[in-house]
């Protein structure tokens, strides 16, 4: 009996052990956090706040991209907000290295460089925040690709806030505008067409788009940016075979030139 109780004991002691050792199991790591900042860097509200031709210090994820050859420009984005980054200048004046761009795009090679989709790959920026043609952006700006998981914002739908002054508080964002009417462009010879290549009709296949839509009676004009969509691009397709009168949805990136001048990256006809 002695002897059974002895080995009962050591055999309590074991599991004892067992169930201590499981309890100092390391930890699981922390749910990654797309709002997380790095000391020193601005929430967006911070940047938001601060002043023009100040210097700003931000992180985001990267959305899209802008060519590389003629300075590479980014649309980075977090939960709260989002930027446009302007990489200035050619060569080694672009104050990101072609290594680092070919990290926040999903590169597609065309004559003129690489354009496309971002990968979500999380950036640090250093740079001015400035002001052109009351497009807000960050310019003067050196990139660094940090370690990081990778984030994708989904498209907020501001069809509402067309024509209202709150819409700018949606610059650069991934945006998307529902049931908007093709509305007819004038082409050079007076013609009415779907789209023209460049604002003035003056462009030819592989030049930026320009289109006219509207919603409630109100007339839009969207931009197919070729540096963004590229020509031979799904979207850039989708824009060549719009028709007067077609009913579309579209996504793109709340660009600002003068107002509202949307860079649209998927077309659907409804």
């Amino acid at each position: 009996m002695k002897k059974l109780l002895t080995v009962l004991f050591a055999l309590c002691m074991i599991l004892s052990l067992a169930g201590c050792a499981k309890k100092e199991e390391v930890a699981p790591a922390p749910a990654f956090d797309p709002s997380e900042k790095s000391e020193g860097v601005m929430t967006y509200a911070e940047y938001a706040a601060a002043a023009l031709d100040s210097e700003v210090v931000i992180e985001g994820f990267v959305q899209a991209a802008q060519s590389y050859w003629n300075g590479a420009k980014l649309y980075v984005a977090d939960p709260d907000g989002a930027y446009f980054v302007y990489c200035d200048g050619k060569g080694e004046d672009v104050n990101i290295s072609e290594d680092d761009f070919a990290k926040v795009v999903v590169s597609t090679d065309y004559s003129d460089g690489w354009v496309g989709k971002g990968t979500g790959a999380k950036v640090q920026v250093k740079g001015t925040k400035s002001e052109w043609s009351g497009e807000v952006e960050i310019s003067y700006a050196t990139v660094t690709v940090l370690d990081s998981d990778t984030w994708l914002a989904d498209a907020e739908d501001v069809t509402a806030l067309l024509g209202k002054d709150e819409l700018a508080d949606k610059m650069n964002k991934l945006v998307k505008f529902s049931g908007m009417t093709v509305e007819p462009s004038t082409a050079a010879d007076g013609s009415e067409v779907a789209f023209l290549y460049n604002w003035d009709g003056s462009g030819t296949p592989g030049s930026d788009i320009y289109f006219n839509v509207s919603v409630d009676g109100q007339v839009y004009n969207f931009t197919v940016e070729s540096y963004l969509a590229y020509d031979g691009s799904d979207v850039y397709e989708a824009a060549e075979a719009l028709n007067i009168g077609d009913v579309v949805d579209l996504e793109g990136f709340l660009y600002w030139y003068n107002g509202a001048n949307p860079h649209i990256t998927s077309i659907t006809v409804k």
